[in-house]
Order: structure tokens, then C-alpha cells, then sequence
């Protein structure tokens, strides 16, 4: 019965130490950070720990949803885009052409960059 009991015990702390390093993928250009599964993936990815990639100041991916954790700095970023998105029907692209200029294209994303940027 004892033996059980430090089975358990070690068990427990092996799972423990799965969670609290749950590995998170960023793509090499990319802001966000992803499960191993999102589609987003494709091309390139590179290994972190949920908790260095929160360090490094990357948020979460709204597609895939890894993790619960996001800085709060992200966060409040992103809610402020959103609310101006969602006061206006479509906004002005804020990419920037070849040529050095403004893309005239309307959106409605909340990162105000149009399809191609």
C-alpha cells in the first residue's frame, strides 16, 4: 500500500511538470504563438514553452487557442484595435505599397491591413 502511495505521488509531480511546460509553436516572422496543430504552422514553426513565448511578448493565436495565458500588454492592445474596428464599418488599409505609399484597399480586420498586407 505504501509503494502505491509513492507511485502516486511520483506520478502526479512527472504530470505536474507537463503542464507547467506546455510546449507552444511561433512561426520565424509571426507575433503569435500556436499549437502544434494550427494550420498556420505550415511552413516554419519553432518550440517554446508557453512561458517563454508570453516572455518574449507573443499572444495567443485566435484560430488554434493555446494555452490561457496572454500579457496583458497584448491583451489590452488587441481590445483597443477592436473597438475602433468595430466603431466603423471599414477602415483604410495601413500597408504600406512598393511605391512607399498608403494602400487605398478598405478593411474590416482588426489589425487594419488588408488581405494582402
Amino acid at each position: 500500500m505504501k509503494s502505491l502511495k509513492v507511485l502516486l505521488l511520483i506520478l502526479t509531480f512527472a504530470f505536474a511538470n507537463i503542464v507547467v511546460a506546455q510546449s507552444v509553436y511561433t512561426t520565424k516572422t509571426g507575433e503569435k504563438y500556436h499549437k502544434s496543430s494550427c494550420k498556420y504552422l505550415k511552413y516554419s514553426k519553432k518550440e517554446y514553452t508557453l512561458k517563454r513565448a508570453l516572455e518574449l511578448g507573443f499572444s495567443a493565436c485566435s484560430v488554434c487557442k493555446p494555452g490561457k495565458g496572454k500579457s496583458t500588454s497584448n491583451s489590452l492592445s488587441n481590445n483597443k484595435q477592436t473597438s475602433i474596428a468595430k466603431s466603423t464599418s471599414a477602415l483604410q488599409c495601413i500597408g504600406k505599397t512598393k511605391a512607399g505609399k498608403r494602400c487605398k484597399r478598405k478593411t474590416k480586420n482588426t489589425n487594419q491591413r488588408c488581405y494582402q498586407h
